[in-house]
């Protein structure tokens, strides 16, 4: 029993069971018997039908066509055998899903045709790596819902405050949890089908090549996070690995596209963190490195409210500002750009602004 469960106080993986096999019976029984599981949804065949609707959109209203449907698929199975049941321990809930297959059918197909069945499967193989759960989160969770991948590597140290629910997806009774693992919930929720691999100590020079490349290389990194040696480091290695690398600020909409898949060669931050490598950015002090964060998110671009709020950081504020509305809009906006670069579609390295006061704004303090 432990090492199924794993203590669910930090586990974010689902266990999928199967009813059809005596031995994941007996496996959920003990669960039930031992209070693991409290509870049990079963709408399984109302998923049937969102099936049976999805593949004959014209038989809606058809029952005799569904009931025929139903026998066709399930060999005269009890309809418990049917499908997959899927424990969440953090929950102390399982739940009657579709099989992987149909289910992925299922939960796609209002996807289509903006996103079209072979770039779907071709989205399904893909790896894509997020460093930071603030901003990241709003990022991984629209990845996850559009499924725009098939694998997600996530990574973030730090454990979730009071005042990060001005931004992230969260309540109260998960306050003090790991925002990694808030997150890959979150995404298990949404889809126990996606593969999703966490980081809990953050990246650090001991888990790169882990992160990077470990059993599944990154097709795509995605940083945003507030570390300035990671926003560094991560890039210069993802770049020899030929790794394109976005990153979203949610000040004024900005988004940094760097091809290094490409380009290989070109600078990193387009030039503007100069001729730095790992070694030089250990010698420099605190005021140096936020002269060149300042050269790099160019300072005098920033949104006036963000130029109004810097130099307040330390002093009367706690951090620098982010609100929600701007955090989902970078979510809304990075997961569009990282679906369009896995597809090869056109999309150059540059900085692209989403900034709402601009586009919708006449006299508003920007």
């Amino acid at each position: 029993m432990e090492n199924l469960l794993k203590h669910s106080t930090d586990s974010f993986k689902p266990i999928i069971f199967y009813k059809s096999s005596k031995e994941d019976v007996l496996k959920i029984q003990n669960l039930k018997d031992n209070a693991e599981i409290l509870f049990e949804i079963d709408v399984y065949d109302r998923q049937l039908k969102d099936l049976f609707i999805s593949r004959f959109p014209s038989l809606e209203t058809n029952e005799e066509q569904f009931l025929d449907f139903i026998g066709s698929i399930n060999s005269e199975k009890p309809m418990e055998e049917m499908g997959a049941w899927v424990f969440y321990p953090w929950r102390k809930t399982i739940v009657h899903l579709l099989d992987r297959e149909e289910f992925v059918e299922v939960r796609t197909n209002r996807n289509k045709q903006k996103i079209s069945q072979q770039e779907q499967e071709i989205l399904s193989t893909k790896t894509v790596g997020i460093i930071g759960l603030s901003v990241g989160q709003s990022v991984a969770i629209t990845i996850a819902m559009e499924r725009g991948c098939g694998r997600l590597k996530l990574a973030d140290y730090d454990s979730l405050d009071l005042s990060n629910l001005n931004r992230l997806r969260a309540g109260v009774f998960s306050l003090g949890l790991p925002k990694v693992i808030l997150a890959a919930r979150e995404i298990a929720e949404i889809d126990p089908y996606i593969d999703v691999e966490i980081f809990s100590e953050g990246i650090n020079s001991s888990n790169y090549e882990d992160f990077l490349v470990g059993t599944s290389k990154l097709d795509l990194l995605i940083e945003v996070c507030d570390n300035f040696e990671v926003k560094i480091e991560s890039r210069l290695r993802a770049r020899a690995l030929r790794i394109p690398v976005i990153m979203e600020t949610n000040d004024r909409g900005m988004l940094d596209v760097e091809r290094f898949d490409q380009n290989p060669s070109m600078s990193i931050f387009h030039g503007l963190a100069g001729d730095i490598t790992v070694e030089s950015l250990k010698t420099l002090d605190k005021n140096s490195k936020m002269a060149l964060l300042m050269n790099i998110v160019n300072a005098k671009d920033l949104s006036e409210r963000m130029k109004i709020s810097l130099p307040e950081v330390g002093k009367s504020l706690k951090s620098w500002p982010q609100l929600a509305s701007e955090v989902v809009l970078g979510g809304g906006v990075t997961a569009w750009a990282s679906r369009k670069l896995l597809l090869q579609h056109p999309i150059e390295s540059g900085r692209y602004y989403v900034d709402l006061e601009r586009i919708l704004s006449v006299n508003s303090i920007q």
